[in-house]
Protein backbone atom coordinates (compact mmCIF):
# COMPACT_ATOMS: atom_id res chain seq x y z
CA UNK A 1 0.00 0.00 0.00
CA UNK A 2 2.96 2.45 1.08
CA UNK A 3 4.20 1.79 -2.52
CA UNK A 4 1.20 2.69 -4.26
CA UNK A 5 0.83 6.18 -2.17
CA UNK A 6 4.48 6.84 -3.09
CA UNK A 7 3.75 6.11 -6.66
CA UNK A 8 0.69 8.45 -6.46
CA UNK A 9 2.59 11.26 -4.80
CA UNK A 10 5.57 11.17 -7.46
CA UNK A 11 2.28 11.90 -10.00
CA UNK A 12 1.37 14.45 -8.12
CA UNK A 13 4.89 16.13 -8.47
CA UNK A 14 5.72 15.25 -12.14
CA UNK A 15 1.96 16.70 -12.85
CA UNK A 16 2.49 19.80 -10.47
CA UNK A 17 5.41 20.35 -12.21
CA UNK A 18 5.04 19.75 -15.59
CA UNK A 19 1.82 22.02 -15.44
CA UNK A 20 4.27 24.92 -13.61
CA UNK A 21 6.52 24.66 -16.61
CA UNK A 22 3.87 25.08 -19.26
CA UNK A 23 1.57 27.79 -17.66
CA UNK A 24 3.86 29.49 -15.09
CA UNK A 25 1.71 28.89 -12.54
CA UNK A 26 -0.75 26.23 -10.80
CA UNK A 27 -3.75 25.90 -8.36
CA UNK A 28 -4.07 23.06 -5.96
CA UNK A 29 -6.88 21.81 -3.80
CA UNK A 30 -5.88 20.67 -0.50
CA UNK A 31 -8.13 18.82 2.03
CA UNK A 32 -8.66 19.21 5.84
CA UNK A 33 -6.39 17.35 7.90
CA UNK A 34 -4.50 18.20 10.99
CA UNK A 35 -1.55 17.04 9.23
CA UNK A 36 -1.76 20.47 6.55
CA UNK A 37 -0.32 23.76 8.57
CA UNK A 38 -1.26 26.99 7.04
CA UNK A 39 -0.11 29.50 9.43
CA UNK A 40 -1.80 30.82 11.95
CA UNK A 41 -4.77 31.49 9.46
CA UNK A 42 -5.73 28.03 9.33
CA UNK A 43 -8.62 26.07 7.40
CA UNK A 44 -11.94 28.92 7.76
CA UNK A 45 -15.37 29.17 6.79
CA UNK A 46 -16.30 26.02 4.93
CA UNK A 47 -13.03 25.27 3.67
CA UNK A 48 -12.65 22.42 6.39
CA UNK A 49 -15.60 20.78 4.45
CA UNK A 50 -14.79 22.34 1.16
CA UNK A 51 -11.02 22.29 1.08
CA UNK A 52 -9.00 25.18 0.03
CA UNK A 53 -7.13 26.18 -2.98
CA UNK A 54 -3.36 27.76 -3.41
CA UNK A 55 -1.77 29.30 -6.04
CA UNK A 56 1.51 28.29 -6.92
CA UNK A 57 3.83 30.27 -9.92
CA UNK A 58 7.25 29.64 -11.26
CA UNK A 59 8.46 32.77 -9.39
CA UNK A 60 7.84 31.41 -5.61
CA UNK A 61 10.47 30.03 -3.42
CA UNK A 62 8.70 26.81 -2.26
CA UNK A 63 10.08 23.35 -1.64
CA UNK A 64 8.83 19.97 -2.48
CA UNK A 65 10.63 17.09 -0.40
CA UNK A 66 9.90 13.86 1.33
CA UNK A 67 6.00 14.20 0.14
CA UNK A 68 5.67 17.60 1.77
CA UNK A 69 5.32 21.19 0.32
CA UNK A 70 7.00 24.02 2.42
CA UNK A 71 5.78 27.40 1.55
CA UNK A 72 5.41 30.86 2.67
CA UNK A 73 1.75 31.99 1.10
CA UNK A 74 0.39 35.62 1.26
CA UNK A 75 -3.62 35.50 2.65
CA UNK A 76 -4.76 39.70 2.41
CA UNK A 77 -1.14 40.38 2.13
CA UNK A 78 -0.05 38.58 5.45
CA UNK A 79 2.11 35.52 4.86
CA UNK A 80 1.62 32.54 6.40
CA UNK A 81 4.22 29.44 6.85
CA UNK A 82 2.91 26.82 5.01
CA UNK A 83 3.37 22.96 5.23
CA UNK A 84 1.26 20.57 3.10
CA UNK A 85 1.75 16.81 2.77
CA UNK A 86 1.14 15.85 -0.86
CA UNK A 87 -1.36 13.14 0.11
CA UNK A 88 -4.11 15.88 0.76
CA UNK A 89 -3.54 17.44 -2.76
CA UNK A 90 -7.10 16.21 -4.01
CA UNK A 91 -6.61 18.23 -7.29
CA UNK A 92 -3.98 20.40 -9.30
CA UNK A 93 -4.99 22.18 -12.02
CA UNK A 94 -4.35 25.04 -14.88
CA UNK A 95 -6.54 27.19 -16.06
CA UNK A 96 -4.62 28.27 -18.82
CA UNK A 97 -4.16 24.85 -20.10
CA UNK A 98 -7.87 23.83 -19.09
CA UNK A 99 -6.63 21.25 -17.71
CA UNK A 100 -6.66 19.19 -14.34
CA UNK A 101 -5.81 16.02 -12.23
CA UNK A 102 -7.95 15.09 -9.61
CA UNK A 103 -7.38 12.48 -6.58
CA UNK A 104 -9.90 10.66 -4.85
CA UNK A 105 -7.62 8.36 -3.03
CA UNK A 106 -8.46 9.26 0.59
CA UNK A 107 -5.85 6.42 2.03
CA UNK A 108 -6.75 3.54 3.92
CA UNK A 109 -10.39 2.21 4.18
CA UNK A 110 -12.20 2.15 7.90
CA UNK A 111 -14.31 -0.66 6.77
CA UNK A 112 -17.20 2.29 6.98
CA UNK A 113 -19.24 2.73 3.00
CA UNK A 114 -18.34 5.79 2.19
CA UNK A 115 -20.92 8.55 0.94
CA UNK A 116 -19.76 8.10 -2.60
CA UNK A 117 -19.89 4.86 -2.68
CA UNK A 118 -22.11 2.70 -4.97
CA UNK A 119 -24.00 0.38 -3.05
CA UNK A 120 -24.29 -2.61 -5.34
CA UNK A 121 -27.57 -3.78 -3.76
CA UNK A 122 -29.03 -0.88 -4.66
CA UNK A 123 -27.80 -1.71 -8.67
CA UNK A 124 -29.12 -5.09 -8.50
CA UNK A 125 -32.48 -3.51 -7.47
CA UNK A 126 -32.57 -0.86 -9.62
CA UNK A 127 -33.52 -0.79 -13.86
CA UNK A 128 -29.76 -1.04 -14.85
CA UNK A 129 -29.50 -3.56 -18.08
CA UNK A 130 -26.62 -5.47 -17.54
CA UNK A 131 -24.21 -5.95 -20.41
CA UNK A 132 -21.88 -8.40 -21.33
CA UNK A 133 -18.74 -7.01 -23.53
CA UNK A 134 -16.80 -10.10 -23.65
CA UNK A 135 -18.20 -12.12 -25.99
CA UNK A 136 -17.47 -11.38 -29.29
CA UNK A 137 -20.17 -11.11 -32.55
CA UNK A 138 -18.69 -13.31 -35.80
Amino acid sequence: MEEFIDGLNELKKKIFFDMLAMAGRVFILIQYSEDVRIGTRGFIGDEPEKGLILVFNDKMRFSWDNGVIEAKLSFNNAPQKCRIPVSNIVTIYSPELQSQFTCAYQGMSTGEPDDNEVDTEDIENSKVVKVDFSKKRR
